[in-house]
Formats: C-alpha cells, sequence, structure tokens
C-alpha cells in the first residue's frame, strides 16, 4: 500500500466511477484499475462492489475509507501548516457531555489562549458513543464521558476495545435546575412526587455499552413525569427552562454566572440517589499537550462543588 493508491482509493470513493476517477486524475482507466486491484489485494481486503449502476462500497470498503480519508486529510494538513509557515499553530480538540461547568472551563481557557499565534479550537457537545468516536475516526485529541458509576464495566470494556485511556475528571450528585419562576422555586424541600406536573427537560440520546438506547433513557429519566421536552444541545435547554417556568431539569452544577444569565436556581434533592462520574478520554500513546493541560486546570476550577 502506497499514499497514491490511497489517493486513488478517495477519488474513486468520491466519483463512485472508475472512469471519471481516471478522467479526475489525468490517467488511463485502465490503470486506476490495476492499481486499485492491487491496493485491495495487498490488504486482502473487497474495498470496492462494481455493480451495473456503477461502484458501491461493501461495509469493510465504508471502513478502509474512513481510514484513508483521515489519513489523506492529515497528510494535506501538515503539507498546508509548513508551506504557510504556520506549524506553531495552537490546536486544540474535545467532544464534551452538554455541562455549563465544562463550557465555562472552556470560555475561560479560549479566553487567555495568546492572541499572536494562529489556532484552531473544536469544541463538540454530544453524547458518549459520539465523543469516544470523534477520537477513533475524526481525529479528536480529547473526549469526556459521562455515565453512572454502576455502568463502570461496561466503559472500562469499551475503553479497552477502542484503544483509549482515562482519567477521572470528577464524580457528582445531579441537582435539580429550575428557572426562579418556577412554581417550586420557593419551596425549601422538592419531593419526587412534586415534579409529576411538570415538564422534564432531557437529552434523547444517551448511550451505555451493550444496552438499548431505551433502555439507557430508562436510567436517565424522572420517574412519575409524563411531559417530557427532547433537545440534543446545551443552549436550547437553558433556553427552555428559562422561559417555560413550569419545566425542569437534572444535571452537575451550574456555575453562578450561567444562573444568573438565565435567572436560574439549583436544589439538591436527597431522595435523588444518582451519582455520575465525569471521565477524560483519548488515544493510548497520546501526550497530553501544554494547551490540553490548560484546559483541565482550568475544568479543574469550575467542576462541581460536591464533586470528588
Amino acid at each position: 500500500m502506497n499514499l497514491l493508491h490511497l489517493k486513488y482509493a478517495v477519488e474513486v470513493e468520491k466519483t463512485r466511477s472508475i472512469n471519471k476517477a481516471a478522467e479526475n486524475l489525468y490517467m488511463g482507466q485502465p490503470n486506476l484499475s490495476r492499481a486499485i486491484k492491487e491496493l485491495e489485494e495487498s490488504l486482502h481486503v473487497k474495498i470496492f462492489k462494481r455493480t451495473s449502476k456503477g461502484i458501491s462500497l461493501p461495509p469493510q470498503g465504508e471502513e478502509f475509507m474512513q481510514y484513508a480519508k483521515r489519513i489523506i486529510a492529515q497528510i494535506d494538513e501538515v503539507e498546508a501548516m509548513y508551506r504557510s509557515g504556520s506549524s506553531d499553530k495552537q490546536t486544540f480538540s474535545i467532544s464534551v457531555p452538554r455541562a455549563s461547568y465544562i463550557s465555562c472551563a472552556f470560555t475561560e481557557f479560549a479566553g487567555k489562549l495568546d492572541s499572536t499565534v494562529p489556532a484552531e479550537l473544536q469544541y463538540k457537545e454530544t453524547n458518549a458513543m459520539r465523543a469516544v468516536n470523534n477520537i477513533m475516526q475524526f481525529d479528536y485529541k480529547l473526549g469526556i464521558l459521562r455515565y453512572q458509576p454502576m455502568f463502570d464495566h461496561h466503559f472500562d470494556g469499551l475503553m479497552r476495545e477502542k484503544g483509549l485511556s482515562s482519567r477521572l475528571i470528577c464524580e457528582f450528585s445531579p441537582v435539580l435546575i429550575l428557572s426562579k419562576q418556577h412554581p417550586l422555586a420557593q419551596k425549601e424541600i422538592v419531593d419526587a412526587s412534586d415534579l409529576e406536573t411538570y415538564t422534564e427537560i432531557a437529552y434523547p440520546d444517551p448511550y451505555i455499552p451493550s444496552l438499548s438506547l431505551l433502555d439507557a433513557k430508562k436510567t436517565e429519566l424522572t420517574e412519575g413525569v409524563q411531559r417530557r421536552i427532547f433537545v440534543f444541545e446545551r443552549g436550547s435547554q437553558l433556553d427552555l427552562l428559562s422561559h417555560l417556568q413550569d419545566t425542569f431539569s437534572w444535571g452537575a452544577a451550574v456555575p453562578g454566572q450561567i444562573l444568573k444569565q438565565y435567572d436560574l436556581i439549583q436544589k439538591r434533592c436527597s431522595w435523588n440517589c444518582k451519582r455520575y462520574k465525569d471521565v477524560l478520554i483519548y488515544r493510548k500513546g497520546y501526550p497530553l499537550s501544554s494547551l490540553d493541560h490548560e484546559f483541565l486546570r482550568a475544568l479543574e476550577r469550575y467542576k462541581p462543588m460536591d464533586a470528588e
């Protein structure tokens, strides 16, 4: 296998046609076909399937192309970096759960970067499965997974399978988050039954290895509640909590500036015995950069006050 063959395969996948790919590559169709055949034989993988309608990819071919495109993209990035003389560009990438304390830490971290040096930061709020996939398939350097400690063995197995290292950031109990205008805002002790007539704001895509989405959801949702709004990102959650005053949500303790900005309060409820872990993940062998360490120091300052 060589780099040129990878570029040929990427072009064939893009055009879904040997003839069109050969035309774009300024080479003869027989030579391109021969090169693709050599690539497949060297890897013992069928990358492309020829049909009467053109080129398609079997599952192994799709998996191979993910790696091939990532390799080509990385090479293009390195070439562009050194051609432009910007090899000292600051880069940082992380996938995280939807958590206000992590967002505040990232904001502080980004605000302290040297503004005279080129920078490229990637910050993506998502679920645990996509955080892992972003590291494995899209070259993100870091991820943070959130899960309940009772699922430790599920996630430990996933880390071993994917070749990932992990480090505990914190463990915490969730707090109840409400608008200051919520009917329960002034109640000193909120019981589980008090929430049954209100609307829960929740995320619809929890992920626990080896559990179905339905079973994973059951571990997250509040029992007895009949009305829910499912959202995929934290901004919508905060807006809804602020403006729909019969809604509530559960999460890690929210920093004071976010509570003030959205006119929210948070309450601890002793009957909610759930615990959560936020765990940093990265590829085994990846040396944390100076920027990674700076972000983790900011995260330490913002993590929930009851965190262990």
